[in-house]
């Protein structure tokens, strides 16, 4: 069984796009006819330039390979251009293309992916979900409304969610942390305390920031959030200062997560090291695949730390995550995004049910991908699969929530 051909398809999730701009899907098929599909996570760079990066790693490092050879693979992606140090643009290709290697190891033996892994530790995964508007709320209005956030969340709870997770605490900058507005702080509070009067004590509350403050703004905002008891501090700051991340889990009540962004376990394992998070998230089209996170799962075993991986793209690497979920000792819970567009791609072969996800047994990651769906939705734009602001922190007009990829002006 040797690897052939790479097949790449950059498919847009229809408006109002929950998941990113665009989704990177990776088919690969055997000499033997066995097909496998993975996906990207989101780059550093476009998606055509994407393409070329992931038909790179494919033919230098895994074309003509045994699918089972993932060690070996990911050793040479690794170390390629005499590096041995992440880079998140090769691993990001690589991840997605381990995935389907994955895929295809368990159709080759007829068997899931999560058994090839140890077997199956969990019958149910424990999902949670942002929070998006609902069809009767303004969708410009809802990231800035307690209300509609409340609204939003018990219609979750009704469904059986036991967690939602949302952000409203201000802009994603290019300029890196900032101290937060005043402003900023009093609409989190107001946020948390609709959401927690809202729904009780029957799912907790995952506070989202994705780096945008500085260490001292970081704790003066979850201190403020401490009486609602989050389950999660979301990337307060920059996701590469572990030190700096380490005192803000030091000075704040509430479990600091992290991890969307870090790549290999040589970047998590400097977080666990320092105390900087005991809630790990990685994104498996990122991080460097399953096995990869495998590993970092191990490690955040001897931590006492838990796993909660990360989704904002689409239904492939979902796939994957669930797979790597039932595998897992230590899972917490797995991010699911639930659209027509992600149930249609994978023709509804994965399902949340009552707030909890079920592994599935059918070969391989288990999913039945509508090609024809993903190729009839190109990305026709130009920008990234998400974006920051580089506009800074508004002081004095507010700060409205703009899901990382804001619309341009001008």
């Amino acid at each position: 069984m040797k690897l052939q051909d790479l097949d790449i398809i950059v498919t847009a999730p229809p408006a109002p796009g929950w998941g990113g701009r665009y989704w990177i899907l990776v088919k690969l098929t055997t000499a033997c006819g066995i097909v496998g599909w993975g996906e990207c996570y989101a780059a550093s760079v476009g998606p055509e330039a994407m393409r070329a990066v992931i038909g790179d790693v494919f033919a230098r490092h895994m074309q003509g390979e045994n699918p089972e050879n993932i060690e070996l693979m990911f050793r040479r992606a690794y170390s390629s251009g005499f590096t041995q140090r992440p880079d998140l643009t090769v691993i990001g290709a690589f991840s997605g293309l381990e995935i389907a290697c994955w895929d295809i190891l368990g159709k080759a033996r007829e068997r899931p992916v999560h058994a090839l892994l140890g077997g199956r530790t969990n019958d149910r995964i424990r999902a949670y979900t942002y929070l998006y508007p609902l069809p009767q709320h303004d969708i410009n209005a809802f990231w800035t409304s307690p209300d509609m956030a409340a609204e939003a969340a018990a219609d979750c709870v009704t469904r059986g969610y036991t967690a939602v997770k949302f952000d409203p605490a201000g802009p994603y900058t290019l300029r890196g942390g900032h101290m937060p507005a005043m402003s900023d702080i009093s609409m989190s509070v107001a946020f948390c305390q609709a959401i927690r009067d809202a729904v009780g004590d029957r799912a907790d509350l995952l506070f989202g920031t994705h780096g945008q403050f500085t260490t001292a703004g970081a704790i003066r905002l979850g201190q403020a959030l401490e009486p609602f008891s989050p389950m999660w501090f979301e990337e307060p700051i920059p996701p590469d200062n572990t030190a700096e991340m380490a005192k803000i889990a030091a000075s704040v009540r509430i479990p600091v997560a992290t991890g969307e962004r870090l790549c290999t376990k040589a970047e998590f394992a400097p977080v666990l090291r320092a105390g900087a998070a005991t809630i790990l998230q990685p994104a498996l089209g990122r991080a460097g695949g399953i096995w990869e996170m495998k590993k970092v799962a191990a490690m955040a075993e001897v931590y006492n730390a838990q796993m909660a991986p990360h989704l904002y793209a689409g239904p492939v690497e979902w796939a994957a995550n669930v797979h790597f979920a039932a595998s897992i000792p230590n899972i917490l819970m797995a991010e699911t995004i639930e659209t027509p567009f992600h149930d249609a791609l994978i023709k509804g072969s994965i399902q949340v049910e009552d707030g909890f996800i079920t592994p599935p047994d059918t070969p391989g990651l288990g999913i039945d991908v509508d090609e024809a769906l993903a190729r009839a939705h190109p990305y026709l734009g130009d920008g990234l699969h998400l974006e920051m602001q580089e506009a800074p922190c508004d002081y004095v007009n507010g700060n409205a929530f703009q899901g990382g990829a804001p619309v341009k002006t001008g």
